[in-house]
């Protein structure tokens, strides 16, 4: 895909777009971007150009795609509700329907409650249309993507708007990718803090989604830019490596094309043959998945062939194979058994006549045309961009099967972490006793597939084979094998699966409905296992008589307690959201361990950020702008309460006159851990010890001290731990208390 960072204009635009567009398309196009000129006019980017070039650059990148004209239109406005004065009524009214569908798609949350846990009360924030204008920037930097930064609840709202958009219209999805591609191609112009925020989020979110869309140009580019500034170093490292020898290597390349080109039109095959480009993000995947320098990735040289039909591909790997040795376990034939965003080839790397290893992708034209361009490929060189291809209509039914579970989750964060899982994901393919085939995320446990194959199979649910043999139910499928059920007659699930400590569901479609099971199930029940719950984790960790449950449950947005462990037994609340919340007052700090919910907390541990000259000076985080460890802070000396630790770029800093109270601050320490003695009760049996310590080893979990005492087949064994906040001990002591024969794991208090 062409790299559009050089400056787009209207005329370069039209010239642009797709032959099958109509004189009345064209104009469309025009009044679209005159509107977007107009309404961002007095809008600059970070680069100090004009905010029309950002439109005019999404626009170009969605006619490379070729699709309909109503999308270009679209990309054209896509910023104009969200940082101009334009309404949906206006476009509705100068543009349709259509058009102001696709644009409120894409548009982000500006007006979002939030309940404040000082004093209840609902504050709803909203950014000056007139601030946006000055700013300087691109949509992502706008005020209101910065409180969006800061914010998590308005960036996840924001996320789960456009996914919704997305399953009603697919279109949604391009322009949104197109918006991200053209911030990260300019993402230079940003504060460091600011590229790696953005970069992350790309590389989490945005590039797994144009990879479930089968969008491949948009998906490399995507995941090289955001490695080149989350991990820059390794990023310039690879980069050098294939800068170092790209002649050498590009003349080899060139010499194989053309040796290839030559076997396979002796043998009567048209075949197009190229070299195939190095993606840097790939190649540093490669080498961390199998843990393998740089000089042993086997891809860095690699060919594609391209043949008119499903028959020549098979004919031109035999060729090749017959040619060259291939290498054992580097076979995959995704014609016969697509991917499930329905790529299609044939790889394969085979011992070239130098000795060394070169691989090969063969398939067809419409097979390259579908892996490049994904879901877009059904407007491509389509008269007029009409009529539904049956390809296009399985890609969107595949979509909304993996989001059957949309409609059951009101919390957004929960949503976006959901789409990650069960739509971003790659998948497993596993087998029923029947031999039918299961489609599930990767990482997905036999709890997941006994939901999806029945959720009365999910609730019986007491246990798995997987090829004949037993397993736990957390362990994960792989690709291949075959998986069997073992159920009660009756009975439901357990609240210990949704657990995410334990690992024993993966997808929300299971947890779903589970949580809809123990909602059916009477209030009163739900009220005291939530209760039992709660004490237990609150007991397990060692805070229950220090904890006001009444003033958690407040802090928490609840009514009182019984709206909390009832929110706890329907599933609907996991233990987990509430251990951050605990209390850990300075006093207490070394008794109870950090709590984990700062930076909404008034005071932070004074280690973790440092005031440059004033030694010892009292620090606390402010609230206006929430900073996290990584942003750059600044320090503001307040009368009497020490230091407030401020954003660089928070409103307040920059408003502020008394310039000389500003001080130079910088994030200090932050690996702190505590040491903790637990306690562990269990039958006794042969390797124990073992498994608790497999345990604290995974987990990167540092042993102190350690003693086992035995009496009458019950094993005590107390251990020293060092962790760094009570959430790590909550998870650690959980995963322990689910070892078999494990009766109890808990926090030990002296006397």
């Amino acid at each position: 895909m062409k790299n559009t960072t050089v400056a787009v204009t209207i005329e370069g635009l039209l010239e642009q777009l797709p032959d099958y567009y109509r004189p009345s398309d064209k104009e469309l196009i025009k009044r679209a971007y005159y509107l977007a000129e107009e309404a961002h006019r007095p809008q600059k980017r970070a680069s100090g150009e004009p905010y029309v070039m950002h439109c005019l650059a999404v626009a170009s990148i969605l006619a490379e795609l070729q699709v309909p004209p109503a999308v270009v239109a679209a990309g054209l406005l896509h910023d104009t509700v969200e940082d101009t004065e334009i309404t949906l009524a206006d476009l509705q009214r100068d543009f349709g329907g259509e058009i102001t569908n696709l644009v409120d798609g894409v548009t982000k949350l500006t007006n979002l409650p939030r309940v404040s846990r000082d004093d209840q009360q609902a504050t709803v924030y909203d950014v000056d249309k007139t601030e946006a204008s000055q700013n300087t920037g691109e949509s992502d930097q706008y005020p209101k993507a910065s409180l969006l930064g800061r914010n998590p609840d308005m960036a996840s709202e924001t996320l789960r708007k456009t996914f919704l958009a997305m399953d009603n219209d697919i279109r949604v999805v391009l322009i949104k990718l197109a918006d991200r591609l053209h911030n990260m191609r300019t993402l230079g112009f940003m504060p460091d803090h600011k590229r790696k925020r953005i970069a992350k989020q790309t590389l989490e979110i945005f590039a797994p989604l144009a990879n479930r869309m089968g969008i491949w140009q948009v998906k490399w580019e995507l995941e090289d830019l955001s490695f080149r500034y989350t991990e820059p170093q390794q990023y310039k490292e690879i980069a050098s490596h294939l800068a170092s020898r790209r002649e050498i290597r590009e003349k080899k390349i060139n010499q194989m094309v053309v040796q290839l080109e030559k076997i396979l039109k002796i043998e009567g095959i048209d075949a197009t043959v190229s070299g195939r480009p190095k993606h840097i993000y790939s190649i540093y995947r490669k080498m961390i998945g199998k843990n393998k320098p740089f000089e042993m990735v086997r891809d860095i040289r690699a060919v594609r062939v391209l043949v008119p039909g499903v028959p020549d591909c098979y004919s031109a790997l035999g060729l090749i194979h017959t040619r060259w040795r291939p290498l054992p376990n580097e076979f995959d034939d995704y014609i016969a058994a697509p991917k499930d965003n329905h790529y299609q080839s044939l790889h394969t790397a085979v011992i070239h006549d130098d000795g060394r290893p070169l691989e090969i992708q063969i398939r067809t034209h419409d097979m390259h045309e579908s892996a490049e361009y994904g879901i877009a490929s059904h407007w491509r060189y389509k008269e007029g961009g009409s009529g539904q291809s049956s390809s296009y209509n399985q890609r969107i039914d595949d979509i909304r099967r993996m989001m059957e579970w949309r409609t059951d989750v009101d919390d957004a964060t929960e949503f976006v972490e959901s789409m990650k899982t069960d739509v971003f994901q790659d998948r497993v393919y596993v087998f029923t006793p029947n031999g039918d085939i299961i489609d599930l995320p990767a990482g997905s446990t036999p709890i997941d597939f006994a939901y999806h194959i029945h959720t009365d199979v999910g609730h019986r649910c007491r246990g798995a084979k997987v090829n004949g043999k037993l397993v736990s139910l957390s362990y994960e499928l792989k690709t291949g094998e075959q998986v069997s059920i073992l159920t009660t007659k009756r009975g439901g699930p357990s609240r210990d699966w949704l657990n995410a400590n334990l690992g024993l569901v993966k997808t929300q479609r299971a947890k779903s409905k589970m949580r809809v099971w123990f909602r059916k199930q009477n209030r009163e029940q739900n009220i005291v296992q939530g209760r039992t719950l709660l004490e237990k984790e609150l007991q397990r960790v060692g805070v229950k008589e220090k904890t006001n449950l009444e003033k958690l449950a407040r802090e928490m947005g609840f009514r009182n307690v019984d709206d909390l462990t009832l929110a706890l037994g329907h599933g609907d609340l996991s233990i987990n959201a509430i251990i951050p919340q605990l209390p850990a007052d300075e006093e207490e700090t070394e008794e109870l361990l950090p709590s984990t919910k700062s930076p909404q907390s008034d005071t932070e541990a004074t280690d973790a950020i440092k005031v440059v000259g004033l030694k010892g000076l009292l620090t606390h985080v402010a609230k206006c702008c929430n900073p996290t460890a990584g942003d750059e802070i600044v320090g503001y000396i307040t009368r009497g309460r020490g230091a407030s630790i401020h954003r660089s770029d928070c409103p307040n800093i920059l408003r502020t006159q008394d310039t000389e109270r500003l001080v130079k601050v910088s994030w200090g320490s932050l690996e702190r851990t505590y040491p903790v003695p637990i306690e562990v009760t269990s039958f006794d049996r042969s390797g124990l010890f073992g498994d608790i310590t497999y345990v604290l080893s995974n987990d990167g979990i540092n042993m102190l001290d350690a003693t086992v005492k035995t009496d009458r087949g019950i094993a005590k064994i107390s251990l020293v731990i060092e962790v760094s906040d009570i959430e790590e001990l909550s998870r650690l002591l959980a995963r322990i208390e689910n070892i078999p024969n494990v009766l109890q794991a808990q926090r030990h208090n002296p006397g």
